[in-house]
């Protein structure tokens, strides 16, 4: 394909996150939205008329370059199928697919196939998460809160929806898999399917002696994002809503100031963010420097498995009787 023509991309699932898509790819001068394939046709048509696209019952994979996956998990595995077996580079939202077989198995059938395939595992592309990770030098303690409001149009639990993009960024800041962890889930929400948790709290340590304390709720009354990572000589602070970055040092006083009634003191700097822009956008760009070669596609596909494999073993903690930490020691292969 042309460099310099838009791709024709198609969309899959109308719901809130395909409408964020939707608004991405319309406006990137890189893409364009071919169609919005969705079976609800009232909110795929209201969807596709909105940016100026045709509504489809079902995607049509032979009039596109590329496809975007936002539809409910459970059906992510015969969908991504279908892309990957037509040849079409594949955006999937998180978490790829509803367990680790079949995970697996779209990542082997993508490396196979030698497939564009990448997961929206979207902080990845926040401008503050990306500056604080060049940041950070030795991060001994990391702990990451991520709650929200319950949202009944979310079927799975927050470990796939939420906890995976703090286990993602966890495992890029120590640059590696845990060598032990603990988990445990909370079941508040009656309008929450059985076997989908409304809380999750997890404990992570790893080979260094790094931990890394991580929680996510859908049980909250206002969005909270935060990202804290602690070393010997500094704390640096993260709020993703807001992308602002504070770094801490405290300094200890040689003597106590009897007039200013202390005798410690913390130096606060605010460093200039690195990256500029909307998180999905460049999570678009990436998605299209990988459809024209000048990303690393088999690095690309490389990265998917790891936090699937943390939070598989998570889930089999949490639902274990009687919970008890364990080695989440299983390496992507």
């Amino acid at each position: 394909m042309a460099r310099n023509a838009a791709l024709r991309v198609g969309l899959i699932g109308a719901g809130s996150m395909g409408s964020l898509h939707a608004r991405v790819v319309k406006s990137g001068d890189a893409t364009d939205l071919a169609w919005v394939a969705e079976p609800d046709q009232v909110r795929g048509a209201q969807l596709a008329q909105r940016h100026g696209t045709q509504w489809l019952p079902e995607p049509d994979l032979d009039s596109v370059d590329a496809v975007i996956v936002a539809a409910p998990t459970q059906f992510h595995h015969a969908i991504a199928l279908q892309v990957i077996g037509a040849g079409k580079p594949l955006l999937l939202e998180k978490p790829l697919a509803d367990n680790l077989a079949h995970t697996r198995e779209l990542i082997d059938l993508a490396e196979a196939r030698g497939s564009i395939l990448m997961c929206g595992l979207l902080e990845r592309f926040s401008p503050a998460v990306r500056t604080a990770c060049e940041i950070a030098k030795a991060p001994l303690h990391v702990s990451t809160v991520r709650h929200s409001p319950y949202a009944e149009r979310i079927r799975t639990g927050v470990a796939g929806d939420l906890l995976i993009h703090d286990v993602d960024l966890v495992l890029r800041l120590i640059g590696g898999m845990p060598t032990s962890a603990s988990c445990h889930f909370g079941h508040f929400e009656p309008r929450s399917a059985p076997d989908s948790e409304d809380v999750a709290d997890a404990i992570l340590q790893f080979g260094g002696g790094q931990i890394a304390s991580l929680s996510a709720s859908r049980v909250a009354q206002h969005k909270v994002r935060t990202l804290t990572i602690s070393e010997l000589e500094r704390v640096i602070e993260v709020d993703l809503l807001r992308q602002v970055i504070t770094v801490y040092r405290h300094v200890q006083a040689n003597e106590f100031d009897e007039d200013a009634g202390y005798s410690q003191q913390t130096i606060i700097d605010i460093p200039v963010m690195r990256y500029l822009g909307e998180p999905l956008q460049l999570q678009l760009q990436h998605f299209v420097s990988l459809i024209h070669g000048t990303a690393d596609a088999h690095a690309e596909r490389a990265g998917i498995l790891s936090p699937h494999v943390v939070i598989d073993q998570l889930t089999l903690l949490a639902r274990s009787k009687p919970s008890t930490a364990t080695s989440p020691n299983e390496e992507p292969t």
